[in-house]
Order: structure tokens, then C-alpha cells, then sequence
């Protein structure tokens, strides 16, 4: 590495939230929680990291009190009471070690398979996955609330068992998603609408009811992301103006910071407007908003996520641009998937300038929990 990584180590506190640096780990789904329960190993798993010193840890998705809400039969709970017991010994085990970690509340919508334990059908806003793909059913009006609420207590859950945040996931075509985008909420009720900030009113609600249940001083993320994994193509907000009436109301309805998930870091959300080398949708949120971010996307790694999952491995590269976007503050935290899921210590090497031992990410890594 040429450039010093000090930006990456330097403390950051806002509300109630207090990081020894700007570096989290990114919620990685690892489907490995027998019966939907957090046992030692997905405790170690954690603490691993925290003690490697990572600055927040964001917990694989855990799914909230709905009958489909998973679409993988190993995700983790986060209801219940063997499911919420196994999850404070996770909290427990990363505050042992120095970190801080949220859980990343969750429903899948209708990416589940439909034959998937078929007792619970697959619901999604219209009853479709994407674009003239029908899966599923549409939610009813007591459904809708009855999710809601079923977000509220899992965070008022987060917080009584002692984590230190919560997020929730509202990207990657997963069920606020998908009544965000037009090619999945094709409602004529108060939950659908024309615009992207009409069809945000579902996700307002949830936070609503998020800041609700943990008061007003219990930090919120949420998870954002322009692409679906049903179209890798999709920008939901097309000009600054759509991502300011998107964001803003979100805001205001309680989150406290944006995690902006992009396929690769670096590349400018709106080059037509401030050049190939411009803000990325980190640096636009938090421009709009006013509001702290977190960036995601292919840090430190040569090839891009989606990848990994087809089986291919990428190798460790150059932080330096990722560097020169914290020092001029494009955005406040970055996030750190692949290459701290084969890696735990990762950041430790980071810090002490060990580049050369940094490992990538093998793709045999997703089978186990390293």
C-alpha cells in the first residue's frame, strides 16, 4: 500500500453510537443457524472479528416474526426465545472481545422459492418477484401492519438484549424493496403509487415504527441499494432530485445513517452530473440527507461480490482509492464483506500495514464459518 490507512483507524461517534474506526463488517447471508438459532460457532464466528478489531459488526440477515419471512431454511431467528438467547450470547461474545455489532433485521419477500415450505406462501407487495413474474401472494392490509410491527419488536428485541445499533435491510430486491420498485409494487392502495417517494411510504412506516419501539436515542441503519438481485440494472432514484425525495423522508422518519450498497465502491452514482470520478451513492446520501454513511462494494478485493458466488475466488488489492474518499469525507464508514469472511483478521493487518498477508477471498470460504 502506498497511502497511509490512518483515515480508515479514526474514531467515530454519533448519537449513541461510539466506533473505534470507520471500517464494518458487512452482513454476509451464511445460512449456517440449525433451526434458525445462533449456537458457539456463530458466536466465535463474530468475536473473531470484533477482536481483530473491527470497528462495527453487522450481522448476517436475521428475519423477523412473519411465516415467510426466510428464504433459506438455515437463516437465523430473530424471534423467539431459543433464537433471541442464541443472539444475546453473540452480542455478548463480540462486547468481550471490544466491538460493537447490530443485527440486521430482515424479511426476504417473495425471493423464496414458492415450494419452500409451502404451509407458508412467499408475500411480497403485488405477489410478484419482479417485472411480469408472479411469485407468491399479495400482502393484505393487516399483513402489512402485521409486518411492521413484526420490524419494531425485533428491534426493541436488538436493544434489550444489549447490541449497539440495529439495521434494516431495505435493499437488494428483498421485501421493502421490493415496495420500492415499480417492477414489484404495482399497488393502488397508500402502499403503491407513481413515484419512488409514494411506493417509500412502506419503508417510512417500518422506521416510524422502528424509532417508535427503541426511543429516541437508539441509533437506526438502514440498507440501501439502487440494483435488485432480480436486475442488476435497476436505479430506483434516476437523478439527484428522486434520491433527495426518496432519502429525505427516511430521515426524518428516524434513520440515523444510510448504508449505500453498491457492486463496486468506487464508481460514481451520477456521473452526468459531477464526472466519471463523482460522488459515489454513499457520497449522495449523505450529501442530501446531511446524514452519516456507510459505502459497500468489492473493497480491497479485485473482482466484484456477485461473482463470488458463482465459485470464483478474487485476490487482495490496493486500498488507496478507498483512502482518498475518506480523507476528502465522501462518506463515513465503509464496509467490508468478502475479504473479512475469509479473513477475520483482515483489518488487523490493514492497520499495521501488512499488505503483503492480506488473503482475498476463496470462494470455498462461504461453505464454513471461518
Amino acid at each position: 500500500m502506498t497511502t497511509s490507512t490512518q483515515a480508515l483507524f479514526q474514531p467515530f461517534t454519533y448519537k449513541g453510537l461510539s466506533l473505534k474506526n470507520r471500517i464494518v463488517m458487512a452482513p454476509m447471508t451464511r445460512n449456517m443457524a440449525p433451526d434458525g438459532i445462533p449456537a458457539d460457532q456463530n458466536a466465535a464466528y463474530y468475536a473473531r472479528r470484533a477482536e481483530a478489531d473491527v470497528g462495527l459488526l453487522l450481522s448476517e440477515g436475521t428475519v423477523i416474526d412473519r411465516p415467510s419471512s426466510r428464504n433459506l431454511p438455515n437463516i437465523p431467528l430473530f424471534y423467539g426465545d431459543a433464537a433471541l438467547a442464541g443472539w444475546s450470547q453473540v452480542a455478548k461474545a463480540v462486547h468481550e472481545k471490544g466491538g460493537k455489532i447490530a443485527p440486521q433485521i430482515w424479511h426476504t419477500g417473495s425471493t423464496r422459492a414458492s415450494e419452500w415450505e409451502p404451509e407458508a406462501p412467499v408475500e411480497s407487495p403485488s405477489g410478484l418477484i419482479g417485472p411480469d413474474a408472479p411469485r407468491g401472494v399479495e400482502m393484505s392490509e393487516d399483513d402489512i401492519q402485521a409486518t411492521i410491527a413484526a420490524f419494531a419488536k425485533a428491534a426493541a428485541d436488538a436493544k434489550r438484549l444489549g447490541f449497539d445499533t440495529v439495521e434494516i435491510h431495505g435493499a437488494h430486491g428483498y421485501l421493502i424493496d421490493q415496495f420500492f420498485w415499480e417492477g414489484s409494487n404495482l399497488r393502488t392502495d397508500q402502499w403503491g403509487g407513481k413515484t419512488l417517494a409514494e411506493r417509500s411510504r412502506f419503508a417510512v412506516a417500518v422506521i416510524k415504527a422502528v424509532r417508535a419501539a427503541v426511543g429516541p436515542d437508539f441509533p437506526i441503519i438502514l440498507r440501501l441499494s439502487q440494483w435488485k438481485q432480480q436486475d442488476y440494472t435497476v436505479k430506483l432514484a434516476k437523478t439527484p432530485d428522486e434520491m433527495e425525495a426518496w432519502l429525505k423522508p427516511m430521515a426524518e422518519a428516524g434513520v440515523d445513517i444510510f448504508h449505500c450498497s453498491q457492486r463496486r465502491f468506487w464508481e460514481p452514482e451520477f456521473p452526468e452530473v459531477d464526472g466519471p470520478e463523482g460522488l459515489n451513492f454513499a457520497g449522495w446520501a449523505k450529501k442530501l440527507t446531511g446524514q452519516p454513511t456507510i459505502s459497500v462494494g468489492s473493497v480491497g478485493l479485485s473482482g466484484e461480490f456477485l461473482a463470488a458466488f458463482g465459485g470464483e475466488g478474487s485476490k487482495a488489492t490496493s486500498l488507496d482509492n478507498l483512502v482518498t474518499r475518506m480523507e476528502r469525507g465522501e462518506f463515513d464508514l465503509i464496509a467490508v464483506g468478502r475479504a473479512l469472511l475469509s479473513d477475520p483478521e483482515w483489518v488487523a493487518k490493514v492497520k499495521r500495514g501488512a499488505s503483503d498477508e492480506l488473503k482475498g477471498f476463496d470462494a470455498a470460504d462461504l461453505a464454513e464459518l471461518v
